[in-house]
């Protein structure tokens, strides 16, 4: 396991609607910013929850065919490497693993996800 690896549950399965993000608090994940969990085709993500190009929750953006926009300025990311698919957003959001367990929805803040 990554040292860098902290695991907390999130929510429970169910909790996050198809198409839907939870923001979870910094103060939560021991992280310097907020993660966001994504739900989309029936699959967990998560991704740093501050836009790379600007200063927007990427939680509040519309999810959709396995990206995320951001609502400020309509940068693109894919939810499974963080990799941006458009301007203005050059530099890749940290992704982070989600684990499905006993009901939970669990993240694995600092572990890269497994493919």
């Amino acid at each position: 396991m990554n040292t860098t690896d902290h695991t907390v549950r999130v929510a429970a399965v169910g909790d996050i609607e198809e198409g839907e993000a939870l923001q979870v608090p910094a103060e939560q994940t021991g992280h310097s910013d907020a993660i966001a969990v994504f739900h989309d085709g029936g699959a967990y993500y998560a991704l740093d929850d501050t836009c790379s190009h600007g200063q927007a929750s990427l939680a509040d953006g519309w999810i959709e065919d396995g990206e995320v926009e951001c609502p400020l300025h309509s940068a693109r990311f894919c939810l499974r490497s963080g990799e941006p698919q458009c301007m203005p957003a050059t530099l890749a959001a940290r992704t982070h693993k989600v684990e499905i367990r006993d009901g939970g929805i669990w993240l694995h803040r600092g572990q890269e996800p497994t493919a």
